[in-house]
């Protein structure tokens, strides 16, 4: 979990948002002349966007009721000054103050922007960027934003993302003012960046009106190891911090941006590799970058696989076929934030703030009149888990700022991306919160319990079963059920069983190879900490060729101490398929124990044996202390005790490997009930049951046993400590994957919901 002063947010921009008003004051601003050219794919604008600027009380309500507690927004440079220079808008101050009020009347913390991308066409016409005034102009911005806000706001962000706003805007000509200038013209602009920087931190700081923090917000993919080897963590973090983009692309790059703000210099590798395109670099100009910051944000989305190549030195490693991807196309990495986050505070040493973070959906309301985005949760959900094993290992990570709260503008996309936890139709400007932003309000309440990462990872556990050749089983498990059978005479598939003679494995995933004894061992969550000391029951497929000797089993205190503290063996069977008009042994027909004695020991098994008919569909309860045996031709489906113990009363006289079987006699004498239970509460019918729900067919002391005939759509919650499945006919899905007839699986503790589509009988039983 994150600490209890961790800070969680969500982002936006004031262009993004807020939308214009005929009367605001507000000026032109660079985003505005280039969606008037016609640069914006949708041929939208962002004069009415999320219209936030009328709707922000209602906006930051619902914030506050989603549990939001602290939000990143922009100043419009534009709005505020409209010349740039000089006159202030009024009109804005008092927006701005009275955002910032409404807020922290919700229990926001505001944490302002300077500069998130909304330069006055003015100054732009004046050159922009390029303009080395530019420096005193934000300088002046600086100072009104701390004279009219400082005492309201305590958090600073400078810039936003400025690889992104130079690179993009004045290099690759993509986004506004879309210019595409030379490569000297790019390397000025970013000096001219950073000194304005460096101007605003010393002017917000000088006119502020009480103590300040202040940070920046750049950007960059992630370089990431391909494995945790140290080779392959070292070319990750070479590639990360290295300039190694083609000269057209320079700007996306970490070091150019950071090393100056905080080492005071730009990169040795930069200044020989790009020394044609340099300006003039003055001592005087590396400390007004380098002015003291209180820490570090950065947004992060991808990333890159690095490992070290053959050479040794750092290559690239391509992503799966197939690899995940959001609704732009960026790729799914959530490594990326763990070891961006790792490298930066390694290298800078200060505290951290993820300042954007967040997925682009393909949203869409629902009939239900709601927004169902599991694909942001997810994602949602590996990046923040990542950001938490970053915290774990000890890098200074102080917030977290999703992007972005409301569907918006997004730039020269327009409105064909949705980053938003609350959906926004841009024509009624409802607003309807997505499944995301009520999963985040979890996140945030319980600073980061809910996330994966601290809940054991509960997969459907499919095992392999262990096979059992006996004299008298046969071969249908192989023909029938398609099982690789060990050969003629398999008598039982020990489906489910931890038990010492026959323990399944895992058959794939997390845990694929563990037995069921070792997980039970290591794994005590996937099965509900149950305080048992062994896993407690035994699922079996049997298949009797021929009649099974004539048994009985012990109870648990029998079993206890006569058998080495083994479980006593209470069980029940259904029928999976049977001859007509067969029979089980269920019983016996003494009245008490001397007559029982006498037919024992003298043999008088037609007397004593009490056979029961039974055809498919069939379920018995087998109690300990129940004289029983399987008769041939049936095959069924067995739910027991954990144990193995089985006293023989009988074995009709057969030999095995030459020899009659062990027998026990006494002990069976001993633990046999008497009388018998009543034929007419043995068997009860359960082929035809109601679809599509559970149905109850014990509810005993040590296991509970449904069947569930599953003809179109079956859904239910597992709250059980871990619940077995045997697919015993048809086939279907759960949760989307495949199962059919001879599956046999655990559906752990704290599952959750299992859905079952298609046509297939299954039996389950829990403890």
């Amino acid at each position: 979990m994150f600490r209890d002063d961790f800070v969680w947010g969500v982002a936006s921009s004031a262009c993004q948002v807020e939308g214009r008003d005929p009367e605001d004051g507000a000026g032109t601003m660079i985003w505005d002349t280039f969606a008037k050219k016609g640069n914006i794919s949708d041929h939208s604008d962002a004069s009415v966007s999320c219209d936030h600027m009328h709707r922000y009380p209602e906006d930051y309500k619902l914030m506050r009721l989603l549990g939001v507690k602290a939000y990143r927004f922009s100043v419009s440079w534009a709005r505020l000054m409209p010349e740039g220079t000089g006159h202030v808008n009024e009109k804005a101050v008092k927006l701005y103050r009275d955002m910032i009020t409404e807020m922290k009347k919700n229990g926001i913390t505001p944490y302002l922007t300077m500069y998130h991308w909304e330069l006055p066409q003015i100054l732009q016409d004046k050159g922009g960027w390029l303009n080395e005034e530019i420096i005193d102009w934000f300088g002046e911005f600086a100072r009104v934003v701390a004279e009219n806000f400082s005492d309201l706001c305590e958090y600073y962000f400078t810039l936003n993302e400025p690889q992104c706003f130079v690179g993009f805007g004045y290099l690759l000509g993509i986004h506004a003012p879309g210019e595409k200038l030379s490569l000297r013209d790019s390397f000025q602009i970013v000096h001219n960046v950073l000194r304005a920087h460096g101007r605003a931190v010393i002017n917000l700081r000088k006119y502020a009106k009480q103590p300040i923090r202040i940070g920046c917000a750049p950007t960059c993919g992630v370089a990431y190891p391909y494995s945790e080897k140290p080779e392959d963590i070292e070319a990750a973090r070479q590639k990360f911090f290295s300039l190694n983009e083609p000269n057209e692309n320079w700007t996306w790059n970490v070091v150019w941006f950071s090393d100056p703000v905080f080492f005071g210099h730009y990169p040795e590798e930069g200044l020989k590799k790009y020394k044609e395109y340099l300006p003039e670099i003055t001592k005087e100009d590396m400390e007004l970058i380098s002015q003291p910051l209180d820490f570090l944000g950065q947004n992060i989305y991808t990333g890159y696989m690095v490992r070290a190549g053959a050479d040794g030195e750092p290559e690239y490693v391509g992503q799966p076929i197939g690899h995940s991807k959001t609704a732009n196309d960026w790729l799914v990495t959530p490594k990326c934030i763990y070891w961006g986050m790792r490298f930066l505070y390694e290298r800078y040493k200060l505290p951290l703030y993820i300042t954007e973070n967040g997925m682009s959906c393909h949203d869409i309301v629902s009939k239900d009149g709601k927004v169902h985005d599991p694909n942001r949760i997810t994602y949602l959900d590996q990046y923040l888990s990542a950001l938490q094993q970053a915290v774990d290992d000890g890098v200074d990570v102080r917030g977290y700022f999703e992007w972005t709260f409301l569907d918006n503008f997004e730039w020269s996309r327009g409105y064909t991306e949705r980053f938003g936890l609350v959906y926004v139709d841009f024509q009624s400007q409802k607003r309807i919160v997505k499944d995301s932003a009520y999963w985040y309000k979890k996140v945030m309440e319980t600073n980061g319990a809910i996330l994966s990462i601290n809940q054991k990872e509960k997969p459907i556990l499919f095992l392999n079963p262990v096979f059992k050749q006996m004299i008298w089983g046969g071969e249908r498990l192989g023909t029938d059920w398609s099982y690789e059978i060990p050969g003629p005479g398999t008598g039982e598939c020990w489906a489910v069983s931890a038990h010492p003679n026959g323990d399944c494995t895992v058959r794939e995933g997390k845990y694929a190879g563990k037995t069921l004894s070792e997980l039970w061992e290591e794994e005590p969550t996937l099965f509900g900490n149950t305080k048992l000391d062994r896993f407690p029951l035994l699922t079996k497929i049997i298949d009797a060729k021929n009649d099974l000797s004539i048994q009985v089993h012990p109870d648990d205190d029998y079993a206890n101490e006569h058998e080495n503290g083994s479980f006593g063996k209470t069980e029940c069977w259904y029928i999976l398929d049977c001859e007509e008009n067969a029979t089980l042994v269920v019983g016996h027909n003494a009245k008490d124990k001397e007559e029982l004695t006498a037919m024992i020991n003298e043999g008088r098994w037609g007397e004593f044996i009490r056979e029961i008919p039974v055809k498919r569909g069939d379920f018995i309860q087998i109690d300990p202390g129940t004289v029983h045996a399987i008769k041939g031709g049936i095959m069924l489906l067995e739910i027991q005790q954990n144990s193995d113990i089985t006293y023989r009363v009988y074995d009709y006289d057969r030999l095995s490997d030459g020899k009659p079987r062990q027998l026990h006699v006494e002990q069976s004498i001993d633990v046999i009930t008497v009388p018998a239970k009543p034929t007419e509460d043995c068997v009860t019918a359960a082929a035809d049951l109601p679809k599509d729900q559970k149905n109850i067919l014990i509810e005993g002391e040590y296991y509970k046993v449904w069947k569930l005939d599953v003809v179109n759509l079956l859904f239910f919650e597992q709250e059980h400590p871990f619940l077995i499945m045997s697919v015993i006919s048809g086939e279907g899905l759960i949760n989307g994957q495949l199962i059919q007839k001879g599956d046999h699986f655990i559906l752990p503790c704290g599952y959750g919901r299992v859905e079952l589509l298609g046509k297939m009988e299954i039996i389950a039983a829990s403890i």
